[in-house]
């Protein structure tokens, strides 16, 4: 029996499908842990004047590695954000969820009572987890023997427990996952968030993602080439590479009957999203950047806009030659003549390339720039290259018409996730219906 003929059967027996329905999906809360702020206004405060996270590393001996800058997060402290029972349970990735998790629902005003129900999900994204946690392990079985390594370290690792720290935290008791993909994992969490309010699964949603820097990370990325010495200059014909970043961005979404029920503040609204895989490399972009090309594209139509509607693009920007190139050709694609009129910028110039967590991070500034009308900027642009010419923000931060906002994570292996966000009352009534 094929599946139309038993709809069909099922009708006329009296049963009625059930539709889909879409509920508009609004911000309404943002939180930060990163190497330039803890919360919102000093995270924020700090991009737009431009001021760079790179310092020394400190958390663990580079002498080895060839590289010592980074964009450590420094003077975190988690007893300001949980109890220290609490923070025992964790690992620092984890730490640092819950505290920009913290801050988001905080800058939400949402009532504690309106998060510990079955109708808020908790969805996060990371690359490694609690790295730290299998690196105090792996240290411990190698230096004292099997018997050093303790349940108490073992129960805390795994991505896994990123959004049930948070969940536990507020008593959310809705859906939770964890999406662990690569660098674009912080867009894939906050649309997957959003698609659970929209479908009606949930009516709040607190997501975002968060990474911590580990020696294996780190070196690893060394070895690659790709780190460079002293700051990250993402598009400049002189860029050296990129620099390793940490830190957490979260933010609450809701459905716009929740959010207007109890006299929310609307920060932006989040628009579509586009999904897709260049599979074509581990580490290398597709030379045409096809899977790029889609992403960008199913975010702005499944908003439904064109790419005239876009007012700015934060860029993945990286820092490294392959990926600003081909991002750079991406850009061109999309916009067409258009192109130099797009200003673009990378976060990551200030931030470090923050891993899971940098589209996440990279969304909270997009949502302030929605709010703010002002365009962050990539500091340490010097020269143009040829390979990149683009309308690049550079170095200080300008205002400017900011109702229609991308977000691009261009990752390893080809991950490619774009969100689209919108100020309040400028996407079309078709927005997520894909």
């Amino acid at each position: 029996m094929t599946h139309g003929v038993a709809l069909r059967r099922r009708a006329r027996a009296g049963y009625n499908a059930p539709q889909f329905m879409s509920h508009r999906v609004f911000v309404t809360g943002l939180g930060a842990v990163s190497s330039v702020g803890f919360g919102r206004q000093a995270f924020w405060e700090s991009l737009a004047a431009g001021r760079s996270g790179a310092s020394p590393v400190e958390g663990f001996d580079t002498g080895t590695i060839g590289r010592s800058i980074a964009c450590e997060v420094k003077g975190f402290r988690a007893r300001d954000w949980m109890t220290a029972a609490e923070a025992r349970r964790m690992g620092r990735c984890s730490q640092y969820a819950v505290a920009a998790a913290r801050m988001a629902v905080e800058d939400a005003q949402i009532s504690p009572a309106l998060l510990a129900t079955e109708r808020t999900a908790v969805v996060i994204g990371t690359t490694m987890g609690e790295a730290d946690v299998i690196s105090e392990l792996e240290s411990a079985w190698i230096h004292r023997g099997e018997d050093a390594v303790r349940s108490r370290s073992i129960n805390r690792y795994g991505t896994t427990l990123l959004p049930l720290h948070v969940a536990r935290a507020f008593g959310a008791r809705g859906m939770t996952q964890t999406l662990p993909a690569a660098c674009a994992a912080g867009n894939y969490a906050i649309g997957f968030a959003a698609d659970q309010i929209r479908a009606g699964r949930a009516d709040v949603a607190i997501t975002g993602a968060s990474e911590i820097i580990e020696k294996l990370q780190f070196a690893g990325f060394a070895r690659l080439g790709a780190v460079a010495p002293e700051r990250c200059q993402p598009f400049d014909l002189n860029r050296k590479g990129l620099l390793v970043g940490e830190g957490s961005g979260m933010m609450i979404l809701e459905s716009e009957e929740h959010a207007r029920a109890r006299g929310a503040r609307i920060l932006a609204e989040v628009g579509g999203y586009g999904l897709a895989c260049d599979a074509h490399h581990i580490t290398r972009p597709h030379p045409e950047g096809e899977g790029s090309v889609q992403a960008m594209r199913r975010a702005i139509e499944s908003s439904g806009l064109t790419p005239a509607d876009v007012d700015f693009v934060n860029a993945h920007g990286t820092g490294t030659d392959a990926n600003d190139k081909i991002e750079a050709l991406v850009l061109h694609k999309v916009f067409g003549d258009r192109v130099m009129d797009v200003p673009v910028s990378s976060m990551k110039s200030m931030i470090g390339h923050c891993m899971g967590a940098s589209s996440a991070l990279e969304a909270v500034s997009c949502i302030e720039t929605i709010v703010h009308g002002v365009y962050p900027p990539t500091i340490g642009y010097e020269t143009q290259d040829p390979a990149c010419v683009l309308g690049i923000v550079a170095n200080t931060s300008r205002t400017g018409k900011a109702d229609v906002v991308l977000n691009n994570a261009l990752a390893f292996g080809g991950y490619d996730a774009v969100m689209l966000f919108a100020r309040e009352g400028v996407l079309p009534d078709t927005v997520g219906c894909r």
